[in-house]
């Protein structure tokens, strides 16, 4: 995992931990710390495979914890806080855990979540884990993900870096798809 990244998803698990201490959130920290460490994992060399990387991610990190002795139903909230992480319409949603892993992922990308912090414990977390030109390097990992693999892409946020950024992107449209269907209506 690049250094950016590595930074980026340890910030992501003291957010977490953060907010869950700020609300009084009991968790089973041992799930979150795993999900947001391993929240990106499918944006590396191992997470290469046929899905989304979010997918491919919850699949390594379900099948690292499984291996490690956790049940089944902690297996699930590691794979649905590392598959959903990028889906807040639906992750926030669900279990503690797979919210928590969102939330703090989110802080470090500025959701709402970010103005709960005051902005010394950020500038002390920024300071102990760096930033290291992330969005920049962020977005040119997504970038060449959608020129590489786009379709992988078009289900999540990197089709938006996709048609932004990369020239020739074309996501498939569910309006197509329905229009051009095999049923005569």
């Amino acid at each position: 995992m690049p250094d950016y990244l590595f930074n980026h998803v340890l910030r992501s698990w003291i957010f977490a931990t953060r907010i869950a201490a700020m609300h009084a959130i009991a968790y089973d920290a041992e799930v979150v710390a795993v999900s947001t460490i391993l929240h990106d994992i499918g944006l590396t060399p191992l997470g290469d495979g046929p899905h989304r990387f979010e997918v491919n991610g919850a699949e390594i990190a379900a099948d690292f914890v499984r291996r490690l002795g956790f049940d089944a139903r902690r297996v699930q909230l590691v794979w649905d806080s590392v598959a959903l992480h990028v889906t807040p319409s639906i992750s926030l949603f669900k279990e503690t855990e797979v919210a928590l892993c969102t939330r703090g992922i989110g802080v470090d990308f500025g959701t709402p979540d970010y103005s709960s912090f005051d902005q010394a414990e950020i500038d002390a977390i920024v300071t102990a884990v760096p930033r290291l030109n992330m969005v920049r390097q962020f977005m040119s990992c997504t970038c060449q993900m959608a020129r590489d693999r786009p379709e992988t892409t078009y289900d999540n946020f990197m089709r938006d870096f996709g048609e932004r950024h990369v020239p020739g992107y074309q996501a498939p449209s569910w309006v197509d798809r329905i229009l051009n269907g095999p049923y005569a209506e």
